[in-house]
């Protein structure tokens, strides 16, 4: 079958109704009625983002005893339905009978304006009813600049913002994903944060919750119980934070007797027997990855995820080639993508796509194929698998300069780039894509220009290895920036931060000597925003005393950040000053060896002491081998599984 799209936008809202799946379905006992009427879906841009009823949307009676767990992504239905995350926690959640897990994500602004001035409490897509009626509100946090989001969903559900206010009848509001890691900045607002892989620890979490409610305990007898009992929790509430007269963190410590002075993220080693989704919900509208995605594996110097998923993972062939097969059967979706930090680094790659290439033109289905090295096996991959229209390759040099791509720990050289591209031309492409960054820790003005030098050696490449006659029209090489943001858990998370006005003085650079290149009207050049990467700077490394501001900007106006046309640069930083918290103090400071950060009561699996001498190797631009080449003593040998582990005959260190 074909993936199940149409144009719904035009039908009435009892119409979208009886077109979802599940809309006849018993909720409770009542017939399911969608929570906004005819007028207004149909007064809103795209109304399917909130009627639910998706393909494999799960449908469920609820029963005395049943945890109502409302999965929220906080951003627009296209960005969220495109996360892999809540596709995995959500059918979890599902397979267990006494469990109902929803979904919700953050109305767009005609319908948030809407709801305000009515009064509709945000509600789950597949009941439909009011989130504050679950008893948990789990929130990815994906992105830094969605913080206000996260507000926003709480305020339409009706949850008092502030963990503190919250009452018996709140929901508990959980936080997880990738900022989670420090999760300082909004920790007033969360109840409870879980740090790692979801699939670990939530059914002891679960289960913790429903003793304490059949007993009829409270709600803060239950988040004592979750720190204690359940490990990867952290409960902003139980933990208590002094500053010294610099305004650096003196002490972190626990509240209560039996809680964690230090919490160790939770991960999955068995990734083959781990969850994962054979039917997928297929959004009934355009999402922003709209296709099947295949995890095969889970895992350079200042990548914050290369940090924070280690130990490399993979899961094997056959069980791939099971999920491959059961979800492009349950969903009738056109394109299979694969979900890798570096997917060529995946050992059984060759056979992977073979499989793939002959199941997906049985079923005439694209293959998606990216983070791949661009070398002549991928290059023939790619060849085979795109149409003949060949689309653009993408290299990812990160620096303009080999001393600087060696300071950051990218392992890839001038030469291989090189090669990769000439590969590419005399294989028929002529467009491709170069990401950099600018702002990099110790970066020169020569790194700068090496950016406009190195876009023009390979777009004159392609006239070099390309004869007259066979060159499909003119190279297009498309430049782009973005501002370096250090993170934690990575060694440059003692690196000072670049200025606003430092940041568009390198994009202005970048861009004069682009202008100045043989090549340059072959050379398109972009460049991210600075004031947003400053804001997301703060977000990163920040503590406690940011939640002021965040709440304060919401309560100014301050949403969809993450969407530059609705960013309000001025009013942060007004935010800023109103709550005397300056932004310097958390990007452009230098940070001691010795200074206590934020988030360091969080275990990544990554030792700090690793961190800090790859810290000091980047200041010497001496690089450290991959993990496969050589163990660095990292610590995520620890967890008893992965390549390091296997690398060192199952020693940890």
């Amino acid at each position: 079958m074909k993936r199940l799209t149409s144009n719904i936008e035009g039908l009435s809202a009892r119409q979208l109704a009886q077109r979802c799946i599940g809309a006849e379905e018993l909720s409770n006992g009542r017939e399911r009625k969608l929570a906004l009427g005819d007028d207004i879906l149909m007064s809103v841009s795209s109304p399917a983002r909130y009627v639910g009823g998706e393909v494999n949307s799960v449908m469920k009676t609820l029963t005395p005893g049943m945890v109502r767990f409302a999965m929220c992504f906080p951003d627009v239905y296209e960005i969220g339905m495109s996360h892999l995350g809540i596709q995995i926690l959500y059918d979890m959640f599902n397979r267990y009978d006494d469990v109902w897990c929803e979904r919700v994500y953050s109305p767009w602004l005609d319908l948030d304006k809407i709801m305000r001035e009515k009064k509709i409490p945000l509600f789950a897509l597949e009941s439909q009813e009011p989130v504050k009626n679950f008893d948990f509100l789990g929130i990815t946090l994906q992105y830094e600049m969605c913080y206000t989001n996260v507000l926003q969903v709480l305020d339409l559900s009706g949850i008092p913002l502030l963990a503190k206010d919250r009452t018996e009848e709140d929901p508990i509001v959980i936080g997880g994903g990738p900022c989670s890691y420090n999760p300082e900045p909004i920790a007033e607002f969360f109840d409870l944060f879980y740090i790692g892989e979801g699939e670990t620890a939530y059914r002891k979490l679960l289960d913790v919750y429903k003793e304490v409610k059949e007993k009829g305990g409270s709600r803060q007898e239950f988040l004592l119980r979750a720190a204690r009992e359940v490990p990867g929790m952290y409960v902003p509430s139980l933990y208590e934070v002094s500053y010294k007269e610099d305004g650096t963190i003196a002490s972190f410590v626990p509240t209560k007797e039996g809680v964690p002075a230090k919490i160790t993220k939770e991960i999955v080693m068995d990734l083959d027997n781990a969850p994962y989704p054979e039917k997928p919900v297929v959004p009934f509208i355009r999402a922003t990855q709209d296709r099947v995605v295949l995890e095969i594996q889970r895992g350079c110097r200042f990548c914050q995820a290369g940090q924070l998923y280690r130990p490399v993972r993979e899961k094997s062939l056959e069980t791939l080639k099971h999920y491959a097969t059961t979800m492009l059967d349950s969903t009738g979706q056109e394109e299979i993508s694969l979900s890798s930090l570096s997917s060529s680094d995946y050992s059984h790659l060759e056979e992977l796509v073979d499989f793939l290439m002959t199941t997906c033109q049985e079923k005439k289905v694209n293959i998606s194929l990216p983070s791949l090295r661009i070398d002549a096996f991928s290059l023939d991959v790619m060849g085979k698998v795109q149409d003949v229209k060949k689309s653009s390759l993408t290299f990812a040099p990160e620096a303009g300069s080999q001393r600087l791509r060696n300071v950051i720990n990218k392992g890839l050289t001038e030469e291989v780039i090189l090669k990769g591209a000439g590969l590419a031309f005399e294989g028929g492409w002529s467009r491709v894509k170069l990401y950099f960054m600018l702002g990099l820790p110790f970066e020169t003005e020569e790194d700068i220009r090496g950016i406009a030098e190195l876009s023009n050696k390979i777009a004159a490449l392609y006239y070099e290895v390309v004869p007259k006659e066979k060159r499909n029209g003119p190279v297009q090489i498309v430049s782009s920036t973005s501002f370096f943001i250090p993170k934690p858990f990575t060694p440059f998370q003692w690196a000072p931060m670049c200025t606003k006005e430092q940041f568009l003085d390198k994009a202005a650079l970048t861009k004069q000597a682009v202008r100045e290149q043989l090549n340059q009207k072959r050379i398109k050049y972009n460049w991210h925003e600075a004031d947003v990467s400053v804001l997301e700077g703060v977000f990163a490394r920040g503590d406690r005393k940011v939640a002021d501001v965040i709440l304060k900007a919401y309560e100014k106006g301050c949403i969809y950040d993450a969407w530059g046309e609705y960013f309000k640069y001025q009013t942060w930083v007004d935010c800023f000053q109103e709550c005397n918290v300056d932004m310097d103090f958390y990007t452009t400071r230098t940070r001691s060896d010795e200074e206590v950060f934020p988030w360091d009561f969080l275990d990544c699996g990554v030792n700090r002491a690793f961190l800090l001498r790859e810290w000091k190797r980047a200041a010497e631009a001496v690089v450290t081998p991959n993990c496969k080449m050589q163990c660095q003593g990292c610590g995520a040998a620890r967890f008893g599984g992965g390549i390091c582990f296997e690398q060192r005959g199952g020693d940890a260190v």
